[in-house]
């Protein structure tokens, strides 16, 4: 069944305070699935994330490196953020990563893996982010609308709505 939500965020602070939040409902063995254009926020909101969790290192976007694995601080679970870009193979490139960590005791976090890391887990939650109004002035905020669908066992009750925080 899972849970759904839809949310506004006005500004690049929201979304890292978006992903913040996010970190607190979080479990090692989720897996991540961020979506949405060039520039739409998503290594902000997983920013947000790695603070949530406290999590050693900048996040930043791992477009180069494809995977970047940033440990816990604190005794969490540590956080794998990925650009499945330029992954064809999906699962199998992933596996051949040989990331220097367990995925079940991780934070998997996949911008671009749609139709290619679903495979990963039998729940996930996809996050896609969209671009607000085109009306909006050039100098004023540029909005993004943040759809959170928790899908599978793990996400059934979960209150994703509860994130939002204007």
């Amino acid at each position: 069944m899972g849970s759904y939500t839809t949310l506004t965020v006005p500004t690049p602070e929201r979304m890292n305070g978006l992903g913040e939040r996010l970190a607190g409902l979080l479990r090692p063995g989720d897996l991540v699935l961020l979506s949405g254009e060039l520039g739409a926020g998503k290594t902000t909101l997983t920013r947000g994330l790695g603070v949530g969790l406290g999590v050693r290192g900048a996040v930043t976007s791992p477009t180069f490196v494809i995977a970047r694995v940033h440990p816990s601080l604190v005794g969490g679970p540590a956080l794998v953020h990925v650009d499945a870009y330029r992954l064809g193979g999906g699962l199998d490139e992933m596996e051949d990563l040989d990331l220097d960590v367990s995925l079940p005791e991780s934070v998997v976090v996949v911008e671009w893996g749609e139709g290619k890391v679903e495979d990963l887990s039998e729940s996930r939650l996809e996050v896609r982010i969209e671009r607000g109004d085109a009306e909006v002035s050039v100098d004023g905020p540029d909005p993004r609308r943040v759809t959170l669908n928790g899908l599978g066992s793990r996400w059934d009750g979960v209150d994703l709505a509860a994130l939002d925080a204007r």
